[in-house]
């Protein structure tokens, strides 16, 4: 693939590696294969475990763990993913009775198989994948005793944790083999640091099957009163400080338009949504929550499900996709106004990415709803960028300096519509929200059944 691009394997002199988040894997160490399928960020199995672990919560309180993790009990973290493979898989159970287990998030099984898989490989991950697992102390960056306890996880499992830039082993195999690999970030950090965010106070926000907006707090950890969660944004070398950020992370996005296209067939392509949305030239007052797996920040909502509202017998199915469209400016609204709140600043700008980020109409609605300016790099592949940054800058690399890197060319968005409009639509948006909670109780049992 390099020489079909061009590219000399030889120029190459460090791999970055940048992975989804939170998705969980297992495997055994002797036969180097899965002992399950991995299990995705956004699965929702794992809702009865959260349910059984709260039991034993006072208050039943999901921010019981925050202090020592920075995150909620959720569905969506690791932790809750290895203890439903635990309970639910016996190759897993076994595996790690007779010492041949090996977990970890897709950074760890990604650089496991590199570095030689079961005949060597390094089990290792990075504060950034670590931070996102429940599992790992916010302050001191190790695992934690009481919070490997309270999930029952054995801690002589889990893989070392290192900084996000250091040479941690090389390619055992391929046309790559002896090249180092020396960087390793989450794929929200890793778009942060490609996005050049590296003071305290900017933002980036990724646009794809979710959304994901990280504000860099710099070396401050900030704890959130108002529904965002606090991670591990990168640190760049063993003994650099850790840089942390707040985050919101919105569970669909683009993912509600590959429902209207799949499940609802309001759509023949994702990319006719800018055409038809901009037809309608109005969401004609339809707000819709695409709360299918529960609702992230800023409610953590695991009960909420999908809803439309305000349609009338004038609405059509363009009206209904612009409103899914909008439905994901609005919850980056959501995220920031928690941020302000909680950081007591208003951000002038937001640098986005990612896939989504291509729509012009959801560039400049975004604008709008949120009224700032929206800055869409000319480069996309900004989460790429922070792998190979973070790499290039590691210690025995130092092929990038950080210190002197240009910022990326941009287009600007700049908001169109007035205040109060802008203020009323988001009203109705709230309400929208509100009918979206409680939806996923208890199964009621038909008349047939009782």
């Amino acid at each position: 693939m390099l020489k079909a691009d061009d590219v000399d394997p030889s120029d190459i002199v460090a791999v970055g590696i940048t992975n989804q988040r939170e998705t969980t894997v297992v495997w055994d160490a002797i036969t180097g294969e899965p002992l399950h399928n991995a299990i995705v960020w956004l699965d929702m199995r794992t809702a009865s475990t959260v349910d059984a672990m709260l039991k034993n919560v006072p208050n039943k309180s999901l921010n019981y763990l925050k202090p020592l993790c920075g995150l909620p009990i959720s569905p969506y973290f690791s932790a809750l993913k290895l203890r439903w493979l635990i309970d639910n898989v016996p190759e897993v159970q076994q595996a790690i009775d007779e010492k041949h287990c090996c977990i970890g998030t897709v950074d760890t099984w990604l650089i496991w198989n590199l570095t030689g898989g079961k005949d060597g490989g390094i089990l290792i991950t990075d504060v950034t994948n670590a931070s996102r697992t429940m599992l790992m102390n916010i302050e001191t960056l190790q695992w934690d005793p009481l919070l490997c306890r309270f999930f029952k996880i054995p801690m002589d499992l889990l893989p070392e944790i290192r900084s996000s830039s250091e040479v941690y082993g090389s390619i055992a195999h391929g046309v790559l083999k002896g090249v180092p690999i020396s960087g390793c970030l989450g794929d929200q950090q890793s778009a942060l640091l490609g996005q050049m965010c590296l003071r305290q106070g900017q933002a980036k926000c990724t646009y794809g099957t979710g959304c994901f907006l990280l504000y860099n707090t710099g070396t401050t950890k900030v704890e959130s009163t108002h529904g965002l969660i606090t991670t591990v944004a990168y640190q760049m070398g063993k003994k650099a400080a850790p840089v942390y950020a707040l985050e919101g992370s919105v569970a669909v996005a683009g993912a509600a338009l590959s429902w209207l296209r799949d499940n609802i067939n309001l759509l023949q392509n994702v990319s006719d949504v800018e055409s038809l949305s901009t037809q309608a030239g109005s969401a004609g007052d339809v707000y819709f929550v695409p709360a299918f797996s529960g609702l992230y920040a800023p409610y953590w909502q695991q009960d909420a499900r999908g809803v439309i509202c305000g349609i009338t017998d004038e609405t059509t199915k363009c009206h209904i996709i612009r409103a899914a469209l909008e439905a994901v400016c609005f919850q980056i609204r959501d995220v920031l106004e928690a941020m302000s709140k909680d950081c007591g600043l208003q951000l002038t700008r937001l640098q986005v990415d990612g896939g989504m980020t291509a729509n012009n109409l959801l560039m400049q609605t975004q604008a709008d709803l949120v009224g700032i300016s929206v800055m869409r790099p000319l480069m996309a592949e900004t989460t790429a960028l922070g792998a190979a940054m973070a790499a290039g800058s590691a210690e025995g690399i130092e092929v990038w300096d950080l210190n002197n890197i240009q910022p990326v060319p941009c287009d600007i968005f700049n908001p169109l519509i007035t205040e109060d409009e802008r203020d009323a639509r988001y009203s109705k948006w709230k309400m929208a929200v509100e009918r979206s909670f409680g939806w996923e109780t208890s199964q009621v049992k038909c008349d047939d059944d009782r």
